[in-house]
């Protein structure tokens, strides 16, 4: 009987102990996120047979896309270390260029659901004939840059960039800005054929 009431004695004093420790709120840590590696940019020509030239990293890779639906001159460059591609489409324009850059809008704007902001940023080369239009899409949108080029008369080409992961802006900035940088390049060294 003794060892009954000291044991039922020690329980209660456990009991009050774990009630008035419990009073002290835990807040969680934040979720991490893993350190990106960068490497030095070294770019390339493309080197394929396409309707125009430009200049990419040497890391990246010159898929054909060839997906139900796909016109012959619409390449994949992807970035297997980021899980990243962009997809690119090339069209002769046939007296359609208000109609190819309107569908581009509406495709870099159908992220405003999701889009924090949607900056523009204009790029004329008059010597090549190259101008551009690049979309930057800010927050949790599926595709954070976009981009049209054209020459206004014969060529028109259309890149977004896409990542095979859940669109998570704080952990892909850094390699959408290292790619910002790439899709800069390539505008500025494109050459129609």
């Amino acid at each position: 009987m003794k060892l009954n009431k000291i044991f039922l004695l020690i329980t209660l004093v456990c009991l009050m102990a774990t009630q008035i420790s419990c009073k002290k709120k835990y807040t969680p840590k934040p979720k991490g996120f893993f350190r990106i590696d960068l490497p030095e940019k070294e770019y390339q020509n493309i080197g394929i047979d396409y309707p125009c030239t430009f200049d990419i990293l040497k890391t990246v890779q010159v898929k054909h896309d060839r997906s139900k639906g796909a016109e012959p001159f619409w390449l994949n460059l992807k970035y297997p270390a980021y899980k990243a591609t962009i997809h690119l489409s090339y069209k002769n324009v046939e007296n359609n260029i208000e109609e190819y850059l309107e569908d581009s809008r509406k495709m870099a704007y159908k992220h405003s659901i999701k889009a924090d902001a949607i900056g523009e940023q204009t790029y004329f080369n008059s010597k090549d004939k190259v101008y551009a239009l690049i979309y930057r899409i800010k927050g949790n949108a599926a595709s954070s840059i976009q981009f049209v080029a054209t020459d206004s008369t014969k060529h028109f080409l259309r890149g977004a960039l896409y990542f095979k992961e859940h669109p998570n802006q704080d952990s892909l900035a850094p390699v959408i800005n290292y790619i910002d940088k790439d899709v800069v390049q390539l505008i500025e060294s494109l050459k129609w054929k």
